[in-house]
């Protein structure tokens, strides 16, 4: 798919409805691949759906004239690489993908298929893209998360309770963007007087032991910047802290909704749906 039909897709309704007339009118099926990382629960349901509602918006309908394939990742790094593989072997006309670690399979697998991501607070920094006017190559889309945001939640964090004096950032260490978050995080703690804590896990068993061991210093709290594994595990996380009386900030509004006592971050259902 040239860059200039790709660009026009995603441009407005206007732009792209002779483009899905043609796709009406006996021209192959478009595909999509829509790769989440995160699982197929509450949150990414939320996602999908704004994806295919602002894919709507443009005249594209999944299963009238284009297919929408979807897969999950449930933060597991080798099902995200198995599902790039499939989806770039599909011949996918273009990958939409959530989350860095999802970004980083993916265009190492592909240098062709234009790629759009929601993930990452530093696209330029990382290198992924040339520059935020100017992306370059097949990637384009839209930051995540501003690393500064990870600060906030810990300063968030110690205006609502007061008498914390350490606080943990919990995260997986396969997340490029959590240098950045713990940089943003140490500054802000130590400014408020809390030390700051850094509680690398990868699944269920080492975040319950990680907090289960954080726990025991009282006057504790934990700060969850956006990352895949705390996304797919917050459920746990969630009942850990509750069970620990560990006040948390989250980065998405679905956590609180399932309990989680407050958070502060981007809309993911917008983002998705632009």
């Amino acid at each position: 798919m040239r860059r200039r039909a790709f660009i026009t897709l995603i441009g407005g309704a206007a732009a792209a409805y002779p483009l899905a007339a043609r796709a009406q009118q006996g021209k192959p099926m478009r595909r999509i691949g829509a790769l989440m990382g995160v699982a197929n629960d509450s949150e990414g349901q939320i996602r999908i759906t704004a994806l295919r509602q602002g894919l709507r918006q443009l005249g594209w309908t999944d299963g009238v004239n284009v297919q929408i394939d979807v897969r999950w990742g449930d933060a597991d790094i080798d099902q995200i690489r198995s599902d790039v593989a499939e989806l770039v072997a599909s011949k996918s006309d273009v990958i939409v993908v959530n989350s860095i670690r999802v970004l980083n399979a993916t265009r190492q697998a592909t240098r062709e298929i234009p790629i759009v991501f929601l993930a990452t607070s530093d696209p330029v920094g990382q290198g992924i893209v040339e520059s935020l006017a100017h992306p370059g190559g097949n990637l384009t889309g839209f930051m995540l998360y501003e690393v500064s945001v990870a600060g906030k939640l810990a300063e968030l964090l110690k205006e609502m309770v007061p008498h914390l004096t350490r606080v943990a950032f919990l995260f997986n260490p396969d997340n490029l963007s959590a240098e950045g978050y713990w940089r943003a995080i140490q500054s802000v703690a130590v400014s408020v007087g809390m030390v700051p804590v850094r509680l690398p896990v990868r699944d269920a068993a080492s975040i319950r032991d990680s907090v289960d061991t954080f726990a025991r210093t009282s006057n504790s709290g934990l700060v969850l910047p956006s990352d895949v594994t705390t996304i797919v595990y917050r459920d746990l996380i969630v009942a850990l802290a509750a069970q620990h009386r560990l006040p948390a900030a989250y980065s998405y509004r679905e956590v609180v909704a399932s309990g989680g006592l407050m958070s502060y971050g981007p809309d993911t259902a917008r983002l998705s749906q632009r």
